[in-house]
């Protein structure tokens, strides 16, 4: 966690990003001047308005480009109060506004034809759709590093393990090796303890004690469950302590280190996730074309075509419509990670403190900015619950204002 001075606040893969995005850029403008002049040398207009729809590809690049050098750029810009971290954002939203756009023509032109149909040059229009398809895939390819990246605006909040349990650690035993983890996914947090192979041991012969860094102790006794043996009493925040496992009269220390992570909301990165969702809306529409145009061909059904284009328009619309909703989210201070917030509540609660207000929001990809108003009894300083707090990675920017209880 930041001290409170450092301002930048960018995507831990921004450079990478902005990189990536650039070499799209140059492959879509090759692209773009190989139609163009191809299709005026050929005669082929066809080609030709491929290669100008090719350069509304490259101008959407263009923009999370530009977003992604002038976030950098500007990143120690003391204007920026907050640093430049959702600029990309704000590329993302408005990359989302030009796909909805887009979406609305292709579906408006596509209606049209369904009523005043236009001859079709089958063989020239299959070809360029699947030069198009080629050029996004590899597009794609490229905005994503090789990694494995959602082509939609939506976002899931899957269940990670870091949010379901702390790390499982072993501990080898004279009946074996046993298994033991915190629990806590969608309910109150306690330790599971189960054996790596066999029968598990009696829940009379285990108990567990923690011992805290300031030195408490509180111990644990363990019941049976369908397949482990689970802690009767709920382990309070942080969990962070030494657990001392005792089993047949040996004792087995095991360390645990809390460490909160951030939703997939605060680590998205919105700029790429706008740019590779244009790209994969394009590949989209070049295969609904492919197979419009391939059954028009064989069965004669010249409506498949526009039929293919409002079948696109619709999905990019709701591509269009989850990026929309995602980054409009966060430029409106949204609140990021309501995990994050019950988990910080906790966190300066655990005490017998109150937590009189807080406002959590994203500052850019993986950070988050967070103001907490304390109420307590106790002669703490903001320094105090600054520690407390550390262990939340993504807070790079924290305000701690102290009030003593009457």
């Amino acid at each position: 966690m930041a001290d409170g001075h450092s301002h930048v606040f960018l995507g831990a893969a921004h450079e990478q990003s902005e990189r990536r995005t650039w070499a799209v850029i140059w492959l879509a403008g090759f692209m773009m001047v190989a139609e163009i002049v191809g299709g005026l040398l050929f005669g082929s207009i066809a080609l030709v308005a491929d290669g100008l729809h090719m350069s509304t590809h490259a101008g959407a690049l263009l923009l999370a480009a530009l977003a992604y050098s002038y976030a950098r750029r500007h990143a120690d810009n003391p204007l920026f109060t907050f640093g430049t971290g959702k600029l990309g954002d704000l590329a993302g939203f408005t990359s989302a506004i030009v796909l909805s756009m887009i979406a609305l023509l292709i579906g408006y032109e596509s209606i049209g034809r369904i009523f005043a149909p236009v001859p079709i040059h089958f063989t020239e229009a299959i070809s360029i759709a699947f030069l198009g398809l080629a050029v996004n895939i590899t597009s794609a390819l490229i905005l994503s590093g090789g990694g494995h990246h959602h082509g939609h605006g939506h976002d899931h909040e899957h269940a990670h393990p870091d949010r379901a349990h702390d790390e499982a650690h072993t501990i080898a035993t004279e009946r074996g090796t046993l298994i033991i983890e915190i629990f806590e996914d969608g309910v109150p947090p306690r330790f599971r303890l189960r054996a790596a192979s066999g029968p598990n041991p009696a829940a009379a012969a285990v108990s567990i004690e923690t011992e805290r860094p300031d030195g408490a102790r509180q111990r644990f006794v363990m019941v049976a469950r369908d397949g482990y043996l689970e802690s009767a009493e709920e382990i309070p925040e942080p969990h962070a302590f030494t657990a001392h496992v005792h089993l047949d009269g040996k004792e087995h220390p095991v360390v645990f280190e809390e460490h909160d992570h951030a939703g997939a909301t605060v680590s998205h990165d919105y700029n790429m996730r706008a740019a590779i969702v244009h790209v994969m809306a394009d590949a989209a529409v070049s295969v609904l074309v492919i197979g419009g145009l391939v059954l028009a061909l064989v069965f004669g059904w010249l409506w498949m075509d526009p039929l293919a284009g409002i079948v696109g328009a619709c999905v990019i619309a709701s591509w269009a419509y989850g990026l929309i909703r995602s980054t409009g989210a966060i430029l409106l201070d949204m609140n990021p990670d309501r995990e994050m917030e019950r988990r910080l509540r906790q966190a300066i609660e655990g005490e017998g403190d109150r937590l009189a207000d807080l406002h959590l929001w994203r500052l850019g990809p993986g950070h988050l900015g967070a103001i907490v108003s304390v109420v307590t009894a106790q002669r703490r300083d903001p320094d105090y619950y600054r520690a407390r707090l550390a262990r939340f990675r993504a807070l790079s920017h924290l305000t701690v204002e102290v009030k003593v209880a009457p």
